[in-house]
């Protein structure tokens, strides 16, 4: 097999599917106008995928929090055992593989294209995180991979040139050519720091639609017969009309979508293309077989394949050994398990780690400013996982909170807030990473109540409320009860005050009112655990106090 423009030698597939454990479930289809050609002389492909990796590379038994971590070694050696059992291989990943994970934080991502250079990607995607450390970052990181890093929405305003290569093609060993294209979430503009995404339009709706219709179209044009579309999208409600569903209805020929962004296993049928995605963090590897014309996908499960390339293996270990002995200090304990999961969790509902989080970001704005502060929002998003009983090393905590953004403070008019928080809940009870756990605060949600969209924010996917105030009905903040025309000073972090996620409005404030306090969020929690904690997080935060409440129907 070989990539357009260099050449990459013959592969051979490696286990027979009963020798891996690959459990085969879902539906299989040809899509893209595969139907009906003549199958002679069939190439036998094998796709395997991963997506939202995170930097869980080093494998991982389940906890009572976390499921089973397969690891980036064992997708290595599944790319082995495919080539040797006599099949041409492709391995690509769908984005958000280099940031969240301490193991390849600290070095800016650049350990996580360390692994997947070993474990010998074919291609990837740009998922929204791989902006996270700026977009200059992630051109040398670019640079660094031995492979192509596609997406084909991405244009540089000021050039209007392509911010990355958009397809790259390969061809198999009997002639066939497979193309593959990349998309990134419209939702990247938000979801990373809006500074990161400066200078850089990302193609939304329509206009994304067009774009990949266009790819499609331009790879049938060079011969390929085989359409793959690397989408860092996801497929839930709240990202509409950006979903790979809405691509597949928008467009014809692409034969399977691989995606990503919402940590869904996924495998169904859409408008004649095959839809998959393994969940998040190496918990299951994606292979997807091409035989008689058509893509079946076969999930690798954890527990059921303990191969592992010892290479990349070693090279992992060797970096985890050296990130556990930086941050290997006990900072704290906990006495009660802390709740970090994601849906039912911190992105659909208040959490008793939501309300340390916050309560933390208060308590340290208070002490650096000297001023009155009011309450304290974070957004579930920055909260990566759960903490368990024990001990809490710096590691944990920079493995939940990962992102060291700056703590920063802004008034906003109570009117202003309630549009804030209107927006930040705009899809429940569906999950969003812009849910607001608060400090100082306290909200209620009526979700029967459906969310009515008002103009949409500058450079966002998200909309303020038409009607801010339909579905949130603030009760107090500060102590001082709640009036649309009172002033409020809130802390958060500066994810949030540069305009993350649904948090236009405060952006806009920021520039008038705003400061920053001079820590960062993750010195906070260590200084409010270590301070005002006295080292131990009790039983005080045993439950989620009644912050927010939720109305359902």
């Amino acid at each position: 097999m070989r990539r357009t423009g260099r050449k990459l030698g013959i592969l051979f597939l490696t286990v027979v599917v009963a020798a891996c454990g690959l459990p085969l479930f879902g539906c299989s289809c040809s899509g893209g106008g595969q139907q009906g050609q003549p199958q002679a002389a069939e190439p036998k492909l094998a796709i395997i995928h991963t997506n939202d990796t995170h930097g869980y590379d080093m494998p991982a038994e389940p906890t009572d929090s976390a499921p089973g971590v397969i690891g980036m070694a064992a997708v290595a050696q599944i790319k082995k055992d495919y080539e040797e059992q006599g099949y041409e291989v492709l391995l690509l990943d769908d984005g958000d593989a280099i940031q969240d994970n301490v193991l390849v934080n600290l070095s800016r991502g650049e350990a996580a294209i360390d692994f997947m250079n070993a474990a010998g990607y074919d291609a990837m995607s740009i998922g929204n995180h791989e902006f996270d450390w700026g977009a200059d970052n992630l051109e040398a990181l670019i640079a660094k991979a031995n492979f192509p890093v596609l997406a084909a929405n991405i244009t540089v305003d000021a050039t209007g040139e392509p911010f990355a290569q958009a397809n790259t093609v390969f061809e198999l060993g009997d002639g066939t050519k497979v193309g593959v294209f990349g998309l990134a979430t419209p939702e990247t503009q938000t979801k990373s720091s809006p500074k990161n995404v400066a200078g850089l339009t990302f193609a939304a709706g329509e206009d994304m639609y067009r774009c990949a219709q266009e790819q499609v179209d331009e790879l049938k044009a060079q011969g390929c017969t085989v359409i793959v579309c690397l989408g860092h999208l996801g497929s839930l409600g709240g990202a509409a009309p950006n979903r790979s569903i809405d691509v597949l209805e928008n467009t014809e020929g692409i034969d399977v979508f691989i995606d990503g962004h919402d940590h869904e296993v996924v495998n169904e049928e859409v408008n004649g293309s095959l839809l998959v995605s393994t969940g998040c963090h190496i918990e299951n590897i994606g292979v997807l077989l091409y035989e008689d014309g058509a893509f079946t996908e076969q999930m690798v499960e954890y527990g059921t394949y303990d191969g592992k390339d010892e290479a990349t293996d070693k090279l992992i270990s060797q970096t985890n050994d050296e990130v556990k002995s930086q941050l290997s200090e006990t900072i704290g304990t906990t006495d009660v398990a802390l709740d970090g999961e994601r849906d039912p969790g911190v992105r659909t509902q208040e959490t008793n780690l939501g309300d340390f989080a916050a309560d933390a970001m208060l308590w340290q704005a208070r002490q650096a400013s000297g001023q009155t502060i009011d309450g304290a929002i974070v957004n579930g998003g920055n909260i990566r996982a759960s903490i368990g009983v024990g001990e809490i090393s710096m590691e944990t905590l920079m493995t939940v909170f990962p992102y060291n953004n700056s703590l920063n403070a802004v008034t906003l008019t109570g009117a202003e807030l309630l549009e804030v928080l209107e927006a930040a809940t705009f899809c429940l009870p569906e999950a969003s990473g812009g849910f607001p756990q608060v400090a100082g605060i306290t909200y209620l949600v009526d979700t029967t109540v459906p969310y009515e969209n008002g103009e949409q924010y500058p450079d966002s996917t998200y909309y303020a409320p038409a009607n801010p105030g339909a579905r949130v009905t603030i009760t107090d903040v500060g102590g001082k009860g709640f009036s649309l025309d009172a002033d409020y000073t809130i802390a958060a972090s500066s994810f949030i005050t540069a305009g993350g996620d649904t948090y236009y409005a405060v952006a806009e404030a920021y520039q008038a009112t705003g400061y920053t306090t001079g820590y960062s969020d993750t010195e906070a929690l260590i200084n409010y655990l270590q301070t005002e904690l006295g080292g131990v997080i009790d039983a005080t935060y045993g439950q989620a106090g009644e912050r927010i409440l939720i109305a359902v129907e």
